[in-house]
């Protein structure tokens, strides 16, 4: 289970003194906690695909705060906030490719049988881009069905 693969983990590195780590997954251990008791499963723990999405949630802070520190000047803060995403990143499944997601995304127009989608077919869309290809970002997949739709 994936919530004893992080307290694993950061008990290795406590050991190591690794204190970035040990402090990226504190953080995660407390988010899953805290899904636990906002989910009222305290008792029954969340499944391995609930803590993945929280683990996902916990990228995408990250990523904004990467991209806000960077459009600041703050490229230091940026390289820490980068660091703390590639650790969270290493517990989340691959991520396909650009190219694979409009491979996705094109066998789906295909499948709606949309020869010339409109920006209201977008939602409906990317939703069955999502669902083909549940790990891809959600904002790679909208960039790419946009794309699609010019």
């Amino acid at each position: 289970m994936l919530k004893d693969k992080i307290g694993v983990d950061l008990k290795s590195s406590m050991l190591a003194r690794d204190t970035e780590r040990v402090e990226v997954l504190k953080g995660l251990k407390s988010a899953v906690l805290y899904e636990e008791v906002a989910q009222k499963k305290r008792e029954t723990g969340l499944t391995d695909d609930e803590i993945l999405a929280v683990f996902k949630k916990e990228s995408k802070k990250r990523q904004d705060s990467v991209t806000l520190y960077r459009q600041g000047g703050y490229e230091e803060k940026a390289l820490k906030e980068q660091s703390e995403k590639d650790i969270i990143d290493s517990y989340l499944p691959e991520q396909p490719t650009e190219e694979e997601i409009s491979k996705v995304a094109s066998k789906v127009l295909a499948e709606l049988g949309l020869d010339s989608p409109t920006p209201q077919d977008m939602g409906r869309i990317i939703g069955a881009v999502k669902k083909a290809s549940p790990n891809a970002d959600g904002s790679i997949i909208a960039n790419i069905v946009k794309k699609l739709l010019r």
